[in-house]
């Protein structure tokens, strides 16, 4: 497979992955699994991971919602739409599971919507302002490639649920993975303007990285990803910093979360209990 197509390549051990959005198929990821948390699991720490996780779901696409109306592209528009659908399904699986083992039953709208900007645990890459498209789909790039090579981690917890939900969740990260790859490559070795942005892009996004290695140990696999498509866009890969911890992991959030958050959850919190 050539560098022209590193999206195609990128996809290889997943040929079976059929691109759609979630919630445009049917089948429920967690029938017949049974949702008993197994002996042994620590249930805090399942329940922090289950959070964590929703949280940079939820966050990622009430971003990626901004792009509505405003897409360079209508197909854009709609990809970048279908994505975030993909993050909030998931958001709202982690957050039930959440509810579950942290013994609480609170609901995934509770979660969602009724916690103050301390509350969230999503990393600070993904609370920032979208900037430009080319910025966006760096983001989108480093997230999706993070995120993917934690949730193939996943299939194999413990925890059936959470096996589960990872399992779908692979499918639908490596559609995102391979459209931000498809569309890297294109910026960085189309015009002198695209590549310049594309550039500026990954240069303002690298140095949040830290936090992202020190949640789990897939740094490799990532940087292995990044180098790839940067490789193919013929654009330089800024030097990574080292894992670092704190940050958004620990409540510590950037200036730009606290009103994401309040737009997201203007309505809940206007008409608390409302059902539509």
């Amino acid at each position: 497979m050539s560098d022209d197509h590193v999206y195609l390549t990128l996809a290889e051990g997943h040929e079976d992955d059929t691109r759609w959005a979630y919630g445009t198929g049917f089948e429920d990821p967690l029938y017949g699994v049974d949702t008993a948390v197994p002996d042994g699991v620590d249930r805090e720490g399942l329940a922090a991971l289950c959070l964590a996780l929703g949280d940079d779901a939820l966050v990622s696409a009430q971003r990626l919602a901004e792009w509505t109306t405003r897409a360079p592209e209508l197909e854009e528009e709609v990809a970048l739409a279908n994505i975030g659908l993909d993050l909030l399904g998931q958001a709202r699986l982690l957050y039930a599971r959440c509810g579950q083992v942290d013994g609480t039953g609170r609901s995934e709208d509770v979660y969602a919507y009724f916690r103050a900007p301390d509350d969230f645990r999503n990393v600070a890459l993904a609370e920032l302002p979208n900037g430009d498209f080319a910025f966006t789909i760096a983001r989108l790039l480093i997230l999706a490639s993070w995120r993917l090579a934690h949730f193939e981690r996943l299939t194999a917890s413990p925890d059936p649920v959470l096996a589960a939900i990872a399992a779908k969740g692979v499918k639908e990260l490596t559609y995102h993975r391979q459209y931000a790859a498809e569309w890297v490559v294109r910026l960085g070795d189309g015009t002198e303007e695209s590549r310049r942005r594309m550039r500026a892009g990954l240069d303002g996004l690298v140095p949040y990285l830290g936090e992202l290695f020190d949640a789990h140990d897939a740094k490799t696999d990532v940087l292995a990803v990044l180098r790839q498509v940067t490789e193919a866009a013929d654009l330089p890969l800024p030097e990574v910093p080292s894992c670092q911890g704190g940050l958004g992991r620990d409540g510590a959030h950037t200036e730009h979360l606290a009103p994401l958050l309040a737009e997201l959850q203007s309505v809940a919190r206007a008409h608390p209990g409302a059902t539509w």
